[in-house]
């Protein structure tokens, strides 16, 4: 017999093993992948609010942080200023050459917001 000819029980139980051993392959992929992706995500990480300071873009796309704007218990007091935005919490907002990109959004943020118009900050 030559090795193309397959013999009719062999070819079952050959085919449910080579099934079997390509959806272990597939599933041990799958899982790679998944994880790889939450750690190129950073997890569930907190935004150091204190960092973001400066100057500001609004965009719809490609943000370096999705915000929320809400009126109480925001993780971050914004204070919108024409110029010497070096305190944190002190936006200067820019249409070109941002030191952040924020996209606002009404879910899912990476942080609040609160827009006042003395003692910027993290919220304490």
């Amino acid at each position: 017999m030559k090795k193309s000819e397959i013999e009719p029980g062999d070819s079952l139980s050959g085919l449910r093993r080579d099934l079997c051993a390509l959806g272990v392959r597939s599933l041990a992929v799958v899982v790679v992948l998944v994880a790889l992706a939450l750690v190129a995500r950073g997890g569930d990480k907190k935004v150091d609010v204190s960092k973001i300071h400066g100057r500001i873009q609004y965009v719809n796309s490609f943000p370096d942080y999705k915000v929320q704007a809400v009126t109480s218990f925001a993780d971050l007091h914004v204070q919108i200023v024409t110029s010497f935005p070096d305190k944190p919490g002190q936006w200067q907002i820019v249409e070109s050459f941002p030191d952040y990109k924020i996209e606002m959004v009404n879910s899912f943020p990476d942080f609040t917001i609160e827009y006042v118009t003395s003692f910027p900050g993290p919220a304490k």
